[in-house]
């Protein structure tokens, strides 16, 4: 998905970094899974609602890999990009990496996902993505 650089990050900005706390773990201070599943959704709707220029929802998690286990305090890195544009649906690509004993920098790939959110109206019903061209961006 993404261009990497020497310290094992993808080259471009991370759409969400976070760092677990104790309440995010089990007592062996493993990462709940669930919790990084949040985050994940988090991450995968923001460009999906920048794409959508509005509301979006979560229909589907097409596919959920956890590659490495997740401890509290590690630095999360989450990297979100669209993938797929239907009329009103948005298929988004998530990886996450955990850099590790900071001192040390060490970094993993520890997730990857793929989600698809749907564009809804202030009804919350299903409404059309809208082009590109008519996309105004904030800056």
């Amino acid at each position: 998905m993404t261009e990497q650089i020497s310290n094992g990050l993808p080259s471009h900005m991370p759409t969400l970094r976070v760092m677990p706390m104790p309440a995010d773990a089990n007592v062996h201070g493993d990462v709940f899974g669930g919790w990084i599943m949040s985050q994940v959704d988090i991450a995968g709707a923001i460009p999906a609602a920048r794409r959508a220029n509005g509301r979006v929802a979560t229909i589907a998690v097409n596919s959920f890999l956890f590659k490495q286990p997740v401890f509290v305090g590690d630095l999360l890195s989450f990297y979100a990009e669209v993938v797929k544009v239907g009329n009103t649906s948005i298929t988004v690509s998530v990886e996450v990496y955990a850099e590790r004993n900071r001192l040390q920098a060490s970094t993993v790939k520890v997730t990857e996902a793929t989600l698809t959110y749907v564009a809804t109206g202030d009804d919350r019903k299903p409404r059309q993505i809208p082009p590109l061209e008519d996309i105004t961006t904030v800056g």
